[in-house]
């Protein structure tokens, strides 16, 4: 019994978690997140790393519990919060690849520029860039199949609990590493890879909309498109 309850956690939470780390790419998405705390300082980017962590954990265990009664609750599909969250992931993809340069040496640490960027922490820093459409839609398919006798609800839970601490750990431990990172890489191999994150970044929202789009067109003509 206690092996097959051992094995059964085990897949469960390798399943989650698989799916959800590889959904929200946080080593990828590290280099983002530098550049958008480029002018932060290693301390200050800490904190705004923890900060996204915290919500990203609350983003993560709600979708897991309760996300679809949520959206029910609010009238939203899952179309429109596709849509919606892929024109603010594409939007900021776009501005990435055309802000200009800034320079890695020089540090903007006044106490108003680290409250601008903490105010973002948020949105959009956590939604939808860290814990977008698509790891919300992931989290509430993995917990809409939750069994429904007691024993189930609360080994699920407990799997639920785990693999929620074990991602949102992964996201502060790979965004308060991102200067280090982008040292690692250097100043021009950081310019590359933020490009290149900015880039495809653009291309996930872009297909989040068209996702969105085709369901859309599917409920209302019924036709597979």
């Amino acid at each position: 019994m206690t092996e097959f309850i051992t094995s059964r956690w085990l897949g469960d939470f390798l399943f989650a978690f698989g799916a959800l780390f590889a959904i929200i790419n946080p080593y990828g998405l590290a280099f983002i997140f530098h550049d958008r705390t480029i002018g932060l300082t290693d301390r200050e980017r800490a904190r705004i790393a923890l900060r996204i962590a915290v919500y990203a954990f609350a983003v993560i265990l709600m979708s897991l519990f309760v996300g679809g009664h949520v959206l029910r609750f609010f009238g939203i599909t899952m179309p429109a919060l596709r849509i919606g969250g892929g024109l603010v992931v594409a939007a900021t993809g776009w501005s990435m690849l055309h802000a200009a340069p800034v320079a890695h040496d020089v540090h903007a640490t006044s106490t108003a520029g680290f409250s601008a960027i903490r105010r973002m922490a948020f949105f959009p820093m956590t939604i939808p860039l860290t814990t977008g459409p698509g790891t919300i839609a992931t989290a509430i398919a993995i917990g809409t199949n939750r069994p429904d006798d007691m024993d189930g609800l609360f080994y699920s839970s407990v799997v639920f609990l785990l693999v929620t601490v074990c991602v949102t750990a992964t996201i502060y431990h790979a965004y308060r590493r991102s200067s280090a990172m982008a040292r690692l890489f250097g100043e021009e191999g950081t310019s590359v890879v933020t490009k290149l994150s900015a880039f495809l970044l653009l291309c996930i929202g872009v297909q989040i909309v068209i996702t969105g789009v085709v369901e859309v067109a599917r409920s209302v003509t019924g036709i597979s498109v």
